[in-house]
């Protein structure tokens, strides 16, 4: 394992990159909702589990100064969504269908954000997932949902 840089440790306790683990996020905001929310960097981990990240912002703030519920919903909706895409191959497109989202601390502005997507299961018309969302160590949230294959 390394660290994953001085600002990482000093705010966020520390983010722990496995050293079997590409360290190449990539930037898959190009457009739309996420562009506009600051935007995503994703990446694959293995055929089943994958990664996203970003790093919040002042306009993720709510008026108590932490990061909103909203964009937590919103960061781990698209990192798992990507996830699903990916899992159904090139072309494949897919919609959320249900989403239940557990929060369980607080960030802050300049924090990173880290998220992992596991698919669980891969069906012809669903794809079943979990995730989390981390800043170091710190569990920030939890997440299931399922995804149906358009």
């Amino acid at each position: 394992m390394v660290y994953a840089g001085l600002w990482e440790i000093l705010h966020c306790k520390k983010t722990i990159i496995p050293k079997d683990m590409n360290d190449t996020f990539q930037q898959i905001s190009l457009v739309g909702f996420m562009k506009h929310n600051g935007g995503l960097e994703f990446r694959t981990s293995s055929e089943t589990d994958y990664q996203f990240r970003a790093r919040i912002q002042d306009i993720h703030l709510n008026p108590g100064g932490i990061t909103h519920g909203g964009f937590i919903m919103s960061l781990m909706d698209s990192g798992m969504g990507t996830a699903a895409h990916r899992v159904l191959g090139k072309n494949a497109r897919a919609a959320t269908i249900t989403f239940d989202v557990k929060f369980i601390s607080a960030s802050k502005m300049g924090d990173l954000l880290i998220g992992t997507a596991k698919v669980l299961r891969k069906t012809r018309s669903l794809v079943f997932m979990q995730g989390e969302l981390r800043c170091g160590e710190q569990l920030i949230a939890t997440a299931e949902g399922i995804w149906k294959v358009l």
